[in-house]
């Protein structure tokens, strides 16, 4: 990897933790879910500075190329982030469907008070 490629990659990858911080800290985000992507970009940042890593690793897997290595990688991680992802979002359904029968069946009993 060139020097230059390197510099651009820990500049993007420090963006990313900036960025996710600031997110944590405006609770835009959950810290369950930023500490996934910290330790992420964390781990980016290391295969960057120590370039033997990558090398060993993609031995170890047996791919041809790091490249390759990291994009099976990346979209592994991504078949998991959008698996719990759908988790979430199920779950989350459930508990809005629940508080709407909740609210409904408040607003009825309300109802019935206020004809008696």
């Amino acid at each position: 990897m060139s020097f230059n490629l390197k510099i651009v990659s820990i500049i993007f990858s420090l963006f990313i933790i900036v960025l996710i911080l600031a997110l944590l800290k405006k609770n835009k985000i959950n810290i369950k879910y930023s500490i996934v992507w910290i330790i992420l970009f964390l781990l980016l940042q290391i295969l960057i500075i120590i370039p033997g890593v990558l090398s060993f690793i993609t031995r170890c897997l047996g791919f041809q190329t790091g490249s390759n290595m990291v994009i099976s990688i990346i979209i592994a991680l991504l078949i998991v982030i959008n698996i719990v992802l759908t988790m979430i979002v199920s779950n989350q359904d459930k508990k809005i469907r629940l508080l709407i029968q909740e609210i409904s069946i408040l607003k009825n009993k309300m109802d019935d008070d206020r004809n008696e």
